[in-house]
């Protein structure tokens, strides 16, 4: 190495960090109707699965375990957590958006992110129904992990009571709708369930359609929600930002 050679140039302030721009256009329409068909899809598929069972079809190759929504670790379980996770996701955006924009509420959109990050885990290791050893009761309250749920669905959503009044009407009113749809779906739903397996056991159509719908809320919840984020989203978005104030 010829000593009088220059050595490599050193890394410039600018070189430091990696600058990735990304301009990514969704069109809120087709988003629609690609979460409302994959609900439609999900639905349908899991009443085929329902019906097939209560008709004692023959499974040789397992696809009632695979799209039936009564059923864990299939097509369904994937797509609720991926589905979670995309809303985690987007939530998680908001809240880098509204830091730049200085447009508060920057915590509330942190935990929602961490709250739907959890529940996109939860789904594929149904870690809540763990809980329901500590509540031992029958009845309605079956499912006994539906009382420290249910007060925690509670206390959560009277905290945010403020935040989605803070929230443009549109946006506030979307998203209460998919929290609402959410609960519905995955708590309130549990109580007729939680009564039919200890009365009549859970190999019945009526539990298996209870279920069914149950799971399909929740799908719509997290739909609406996605929808909804990704519109305020939208809304924060630079180019939408300089139009409003050009």
């Amino acid at each position: 190495m010829n000593p009088d050679s220059p050595g490599p140039a050193p890394p410039s302030a600018t070189e430091t960090a990696v600058s990735l721009p990304l301009d990514i256009a969704i069109h809120q329409r087709t988003l629609r109707i690609a979460l409302a068909g994959m609900v439609l899809f999900m639905f349908c598929a899991g009443l085929a699965a329902e019906l097939l069972i209560y008709l004692n079809w023959r499974d040789p190759y397992s696809l009632i375990h695979f799209f039936g929504l009564s059923y864990e670790e299939n097509l369904p379980t994937w797509y609720s957590s991926m589905l979670a996770f995309s809303c985690a996701a987007a939530t998680s955006l908001v809240a880098v958006a509204s830091r730049r924009r200085l447009c508060g509420s920057i915590t509330h959109w942190w935990v929602l992110a961490i709250a739907l990050a959890l529940v996109s885990l939860d789904e594929v290791a149904q870690k809540h129904e763990d809980l329901g050893t500590y509540f031992d009761y029958g009845g309605v309250l079956y499912y006994g992990w539906i009382i420290p749920a249910g007060i925690f669905v509670v206390l959560f959503g009277l905290s945010y009571l403020g935040f989605l009044l803070r929230l443009p009407p549109r946006i506030g009113r979307r998203l209460a709708a998919a929290g609402a749809t959410y609960v519905l779906g995955a708590l309130i739903l549990e109580l007729p369930l939680g009564y039919l397996a200890d009365t009549v056991g859970t190999d019945n159509l009526t539990y298996g359609l209870i279920d069914l719908t149950e799971e399909t809320l929740e799908m719509i919840g997290l739909s609406l929600f996605l929808d909804g984020v990704l519109l305020y989203l939208a809304q924060l978005s630079p180019a939408r930002a300089g139009a409003g104030n050009s």
